[in-house]
């Protein structure tokens, strides 16, 4: 093979790993683009019979993304190797503030759940700014299982613990959920044993059927889930008026602004319903749109983690993709009915802060990981290519005989 030849299937390498670097960034910003336009569409009604600004919430949502922005440029130009030194002692800063949102007078409530802490005039939510840190954490304990003493591996499974027994007393059970399931995924893409995993996945299902048992308002859910039809007015409300506006989209939707279910009958429109405007605007076409959007995010996902050779950037990327793809489609499937309802966020589509910078956050690490199994690949190629090019005449001469 000749030097030219060479040169070119190395340089077709690194432009394939920054190609995919590309486009999971390009998509990311796409996909913060059609949510900033669906909030506007199901915000503005709303926004400008409460304060007269129908525009307030999408210029709030606009400084969130500016700040989320400066997060995701310091996490993408930032090392993987770093970032996870640094991801524990953030994790427990914001566990410890999600503890304080426990507290009498320290926490906001906002329908009835504790989840927020009051900054100004602004409110942030912990557990959301929590998520891609518990996934770096996570990684960083998984991905070394085997190489970890007895002492830290249950330092940190009891700080997991912690976490997400937290964040459901807030109540949160959808968050909680979430973060138990990405860091039992995370676990098992580690290849950890298989029976403390069903052990790990039994006990969460417990304690979510306990937590159900309680609280009257997540067994009402379900109730209403199962049968929303029976009391539309009132515990069945929400969940048949979405499927209300999913059904008027019909094939085509009603035209981007044109949804009359935002008008005062669907609530929390711009949060976690926003799916529901979204399809009875753009129809079942917009919809198949939108899924093929995250498929081919997912599939970018995918392929980073499947040629990533670092086991615990390897498991960050699959705890990214989760976070992003796995929590997008509860969403929808929530708004759906084919879920109960629960207050959980579309990334870069529902209105709130805290879910805004915690999903560019996400996505940056993802990106950041193509990027570093990128520059991986480089070196490997690099190496072999000098191999080729150190051996001697005789040798690649003996070489081209037994290929003959």
């Amino acid at each position: 093979m000749k030097l030219s030849q060479l040169t070119a299937f190395f340089n077709s390498s690194v432009q394939t790993w920054a190609r995919e670097a590309r486009l999971l960034r390009w998509l990311t910003f796409l996909w913060l683009v059609v949510g900033l336009a669906v909030l506007y569409s199901a915000s503005y009604t709303v926004a400008d019979a409460d304060y007269g600004d129908g525009l307030r919430y999408f210029k709030i949502q606009l400084l969130w993304i500016a700040i989320g922005l400066v997060g995701f440029q310091v996490v993408v130009q930032t090392s993987l190797q770093r970032l996870v030194k640094i991801s524990g002692l953030i994790l427990l800063l914001l566990l410890s503030l999600i503890l304080v949102t426990l507290m009498p007078q320290l926490g906001v409530t906002v329908n009835g759940a504790t989840r927020w802490l009051s900054l100004g005039p602004f409110l942030i939510q912990p557990s959301e700014l929590l998520k891609p840190f518990l996934v770096l954490q996570a990684a960083r304990l998984f991905g070394q299982w085997h190489r970890v003493s007895w002492v830290n591996r249950c330092l940190w499974l009891g700080i997991f613990a912690v976490v997400v027994g937290s964040i459901l007393l807030q109540p949160n059970l959808s968050t909680a959920a979430i973060c138990g399931i990405v860091l039992w995924l995370i676990a098992l893409a580690a290849g950890l044993p298989y029976l403390p995993l069903i052990l790990v996945a039994c006990s969460g299902v417990g304690l979510a059927v306990v937590s159900i048992s309680i609280k009257a308002y997540q067994r009402q859910r379900i109730i209403s889930f199962l049968n929303p039809w029976a009391d539309p007015t009132q515990s069945g409300y929400q969940l048949v008026q979405s499927l209300l506006a999913i059904g008027s989209g019909q094939l085509w939707g009603s035209g981007f602004g044109l949804s009359q279910q935002k008008l005062f009958y669907l609530p929390i429109q711009y949060t976690d319903f926003i799916f529901s405007v979204y399809a009875e605007e753009f129809g079942f076409v917009g919809c198949i749109a939108l899924l093929g959007l995250l498929a081919v995010y997912a599939g970018l996902a995918l392929a980073v983690i499947l040629r990533c050779s670092h086991p615990i950037y390897r498991l960050i990327a699959v705890g990214a993709m989760v976070l992003l793809v796995g929590q997008s489609l509860l969403n929808i499937g929530v708004a759906a009915g084919a879920l109960p309802t629960t207050g959980l966020p579309f990334p870069f589509l529902s209105y709130g802060g805290s879910s805004m910078i915690s999903s560019l956050l996400t996505a940056a690490l993802l990106i950041r990981v193509a990027r570093e199994a990128g520059e991986a690949q480089k070196v490997v190629d690099l190496t072999t290519w000098q191999a080729k090019r150190s051996r001697t005449p005789l040798e690649r001469s003996a070489k081209r005989n037994l290929s003959s």
